[in-house]
């Protein structure tokens, strides 16, 4: 275990020359070299991160099942890579029937290159029939154990399975690579403010907004439904398309259209949502 850790710290330009006995030992001499500003702080938490590898759990650095983009196995490829390029992910976890029947990843490239190469498959043939196979391990694997399968298996996704044989969620091996060297930032995330009032009639919002504040900003009642198990508005339109928004996914609820929009970090998380007010349905029966 030790001697892994030396070789990761070594790719990110750490040597560490001293001889020691165990992980104790070396936790005490990265706290001692950091005090004494033999190290960056950087360097000190990078250090204690890749430690705490073997401690952390993949549950706790998993993306949960809710947060999960997947695509039905009897789509299209047409389907599939509209699905991608709007979701922005390249390995997308394709079901049979719910999410607790993963059957395979479909890889971007994959369905592309089919397409490129026989322009009638797009329409012809289904996601099913270009599948990788999906890895699957427990949530309570460590983080540290699962890092060395991914290197040795040359696989960057795995499905993590519950307890009970459901589907958990999903890890990625940047998920892990994050855990050390911290949040990888996307070049086009910034702050968003929780609402930007465009005209009397539309707005753009944080998809953090709570859904308290967005009601009383737009003076609309929301049914106990609605409320239910959700915070933000992001919440909300999930929970009304009844799966993970991606840009140009959109609902009606009190009056209002509301449009999921950009995507950003490396989750492709929505930050923004169109809210337009809806137009008023003309009355079309003859007057008397």
């Amino acid at each position: 275990m030790l001697t892994k850790i030396l070789r990761t710290l070594k790719r990110y330009g750490i040597t560490i020359p001293i001889v020691f006995n165990d992980e104790a030992d070396l936790r005490k001499l990265v706290d001692h070299a950091g005090e004494r500003s033999i190290i960056a702080d950087s360097q000190r938490e990078m250090i204690q991160s890749v430690l705490d590898l073997g401690d952390t759990l993949v549950r706790e650095l998993m993306v949960p099942r809710t947060d999960i983009v997947w695509i039905e196995g009897n789509r299209t490829l047409r389907q599939g890579l509209s699905l991608a390029l709007q979701s922005g992910f390249t390995r997308i976890p394709v079901i049979a029937e719910n999410l607790d029947d993963v059957i395979g990843i479909a890889y971007v490239k994959d369905l592309a290159r089919r397409v490129h190469e026989h322009h009638d498959s797009e329409q012809s043939e289904t996601v099913a029939e270009h599948l990788r196979p999906a890895s699957f391990i427990p949530e309570n694997k460590t983080a540290a154990d699962l890092l060395k399968e991914m290197q040795r298996d040359q696989t960057h996704m795995a499905i993590v399975i519950d307890e009970y044989g459901g589907t958990a969620g999903l890890i990625t091996i940047e998920d892990i690579l994050e855990e050390i060297v911290g949040e990888i930032a996307d070049e086009y995330d910034d702050e968003t403010d929780d609402i930007e009032w465009l005209s009397d009639s539309q707005a753009r919002l944080s998809a953090r907004l709570n859904i308290d504040d967005f009601a009383s900003a737009f003076k609309i009642e929301l049914e106990d439904g609605a409320r239910e198990d959700v915070d933000s508005v992001g919440g909300l339109l999930a929970k009304q398309l009844g799966r993970v928004p991606i840009p140009g996914s959109e609902i009606s609820i009190a009056g209002w259209n509301l449009v999921a929009e950009r995507p950003v970090g490396r989750r492709h998380r929505i930050a923004t949502v169109l809210a337009t007010k809806a137009q008023p349905t003309l009355d079309t029966e003859p007057a008397i």
